[in-house]
């Protein structure tokens, strides 16, 4: 994993997007299985990354946080919200438990919350760290989560070694981390099934966000924008509105456990043993780092 510069793992905690780590992990990966035809690519791709985080960042605390199944509060305002996904593909589906199975073993404590979707969770406890001086990697490939950067925020893609902080989020995308809101809310996010503004690509959103600001400024001026573009921004003012609401990572979500409970415990070989002999990766159990010992919390709370 690639590891932003000045980082302090004294002072600092990895959230793990680990929704954004399985999908990642099977479709990069060939399709593996076991001699007995258990699919395994999706896990060794997850507790490859994992244990890189581990290796790479031993005195950090890491949480992992995953998608509850059902709906959230997007679906209650936009039925059509992910309404585009296609279901979990069946050789998926038998992976996700000895992920879960094999995260634990290695002591990194596992969150999903009911009716929330990580990237909110993994924006509540990135606030709970900025607000007690702490700071905070996100790692995951999910562009959303590019609006929470802040200087003591960054994102890093484990996929491509890459990091994004404040300078690195402008280049990437043309727009400041508190501008990616409405950057997404303008083009839409196909992914998520998010309409934006009809015939507004990148570059028109960068040109506008970089003229006005804001979402807020483009409505207020909307009828100065001319042509046909202009005319489908007026016709898709309501939608803009919704489309914001939508893309906006919450960052105050009532939680029963924060960054205090983050620290890495002891890992459980025995188990690990067990599984990966299941799962017939036996030679991660000696590349595995050495899980660093339950750490003091008491400057988290």
């Amino acid at each position: 994993m690639a590891k932003p510069e000045n980082l302090d793992d004294n002072n600092s905690v990895i959230l793990v997007d680990g929704s954004s780590y399985v999908y990642r992990a099977y479709h990069a990966l060939p399709p593996l299985t076991t001699s007995t035809g258990q699919p395994t690519g999706a896990v060794r791709g997850v507790v490859t990354m994992v244990m890189r985080i581990l290796q790479d960042h031993p005195n950090a605390p890491v949480g992992m946080v995953f998608d509850a199944k059902g709906d959230t509060f997007r679906h209650e305002m936009y039925e059509d919200y992910k309404a585009n996904r296609a279901a979990m593909p069946d050789d998926l589906i038998p992976q996700i438990e000895p992920i879960h199975e094999v995260i634990k073993a290695l002591g990194i404590k596992i969150f999903v919350v009911e009716g929330v979707e990580a990237d909110d969770v993994i924006g509540t406890l990135a606030a709970e760290a900025e607000q007690k001086g702490i700071s905070t990697i996100i790692s995951t490939g999910d562009k959303d989560l590019a609006q929470l950067v802040t200087k003591n925020i960054k994102l890093v893609n484990t996929m491509k070694n890459e990091v994004l902080d404040i300078k690195g989020v402008e280049k990437k995308f043309g727009v400041k981390p508190e501008q990616i809101v409405d950057y997404l809310a303008l083009v839409g996010d196909t992914s998520d099934n998010i309409p934006g503004v009809e015939k507004v690509g990148p570059k028109t959103a960068v040109n506008w966000l970089t003229e006005h600001n804001d979402i807020d400024t483009i409505i207020e001026k909307a009828d100065e924008f001319k042509g046909k573009v202009g005319e489908y921004l007026r016709a898709g003012i309501e939608q803009l509105k919704l489309s914001r609401q939508l893309t906006e990572i919450k960052k105050d979500v009532k939680l029963d456990f924060g960054i205090e409970d983050l620290a890495v415990g002891e890992r459980d070989e025995k188990r690990l043993h067990e599984l990966f002999t299941e799962l017939e990766f036996k030679t991660l159990l000696k590349e595995a780092p050495k899980a660093s010992k339950p750490k003091s919390t008491s400057k988290y709370t």
